[in-house]
């Protein structure tokens, strides 16, 4: 088999609405733009990709062209080599290998999580929210996520003194599992410049949330590469630290790991490391003693591909990005069944159809740009 074609489409679905991501600070967004990749076999196979994008896209179908042309998409690893030219030259790649994966489980009649080892089964997920609101805006909004069968809620901070809200949220829900998220591992840079943190204040944010217990972690207190950051950080405080989103390719993580950094590791397939990489890093996190719970903060396509490798390596969460307006049907415009990731009393399985197991609205290529 060989790849025949590569085509990008770029993407723009509409918010009804609008909100304020945390890592985009001061911005209302209003769209969901994506980069969409199809790529072609001389077997009549086609496999999907995409990757988050901005107004006016980012365009890269020739030179990704120029590398995948003529190869095997079976061969993920020396396809892996070349992205790794792609990566040093232009626009992070990784998730172009999604689709060598959709091509490989079509082909195989299999779905991407089966190919990786593992047996489908429905797993918890945890409610993740987007912006950072007060306890009394957010209190209903965790009430709906609790009706709805959620086990746990993922909460966003953006100051030291935000703490206080965390505090009235667990006095609402003295059970609930809560997971936090400081942002201070990345930004987009479109509007104002990102609030950061010293060691000293990733500190004091820890001890409050000790005291507010059943804490499952704290998300990316410190810079992404800040990896020595990280481990005196783990070292000092009892609050388990997780963190590695958006770090770049797998070697990145042996840092993590070299330092015993971490006890959640969280690379994104779409964003970070793609999916064989990615079970890598989780083989790597439980050498290590530590979790792995990616993050999914993409669109449908790059949570499908989290979704299956959460699957074959039996991860306890897999994130569901839920932030009204922004839901399912938002981040999966795309596809010619949203549903397919509905969640049923707080859980989800991979899909059973071969490859992603998802299928793309045709119509979404008529309004391409």
């Amino acid at each position: 088999m060989q790849i025949t074609g590569v085509n990008q489409y770029h993407l723009d679905g509409q918010v009804d609405g609008a909100f304020y991501p945390t890592w985009i600070p001061g911005y209302p967004q209003g769209t969901h733009e994506l980069e969409l990749f199809e790529i072609e076999t001389d077997e009549g196979i086609t496999g999907y990709a995409a990757s988050p994008s901005f107004a006016g896209g980012l365009d890269y179908e020739s030179p990704l062209s120029l590398f995948l042309l003529g190869e095997d998409p079976h061969d993920v690893e020396g396809i892996l080599r070349k992205l790794e030219t792609v990566d040093l030259v232009g626009p992070r790649p990784w998730h172009v290998e999604m689709a060598l994966w959709d091509i490989i489980g079509k082909d195989a009649g299999k779905p991407v999580h089966e190919l990786l080892g593992g047996s489908r089964k429905a797993v918890p997920c945890y409610a993740s929210t987007g912006e950072y609101q007060l306890a009394d805006e957010r209190i209903p909004y965790i009430e709906e996520r609790v009706d709805d069968g959620f086990e746990a809620v993922k909460l966003r901070v953006t100051e030291v003194e935000h703490i206080e809200m965390v505090r009235e949220v667990r006095e609402a829900f003295p059970d609930l599992t809560l997971m936090v998220d400081a942002n201070k591992g990345w930004a987009v840079r479109v509007m104002e410049e990102e609030t950061t943190w010293s060691f000293a204040d990733a500190v004091e944010f820890c001890r409050g949330l000790e005291e507010v217990g059943n804490v499952a972690w704290l998300e990316e207190p410190l810079p992404r590469h800040d990896y020595d950051g990280y481990a005196r950080l783990r070292r000092k405080v009892d609050v388990p630290i997780a963190g590695g989103e958006f770090n770049n390719g797998a070697y990145h993580y042996r840092e993590f790991a070299e330092r015993d950094a971490l006890d959640v590791y969280q690379p994104d397939a779409a964003l970070a490391t793609g999916i064989k990489q990615a079970t890598e890093v989780a083989a790597l996190a439980r050498q290590h003693g530590a979790e792995f719970v990616p993050h999914t903060w993409t669109n449908a396509l790059g949570f499908a591909a989290n979704l299956h490798v959460v699957t074959a390596v039996d991860s306890p969460w897999v994130e569901y990005p839920m932030e009204p307006p922004w839901t399912p049907e938002v981040w999966g415009f795309m596809l010619e069944d949203p549903d397919v990731f509905a969640h049923e009393d707080g859980r989800l399985a991979a899909p059973e159809q071969p490859g992603l197991g998802v299928e793309i609205d045709e119509s979404v290529f008529e309004d391409a740009e």
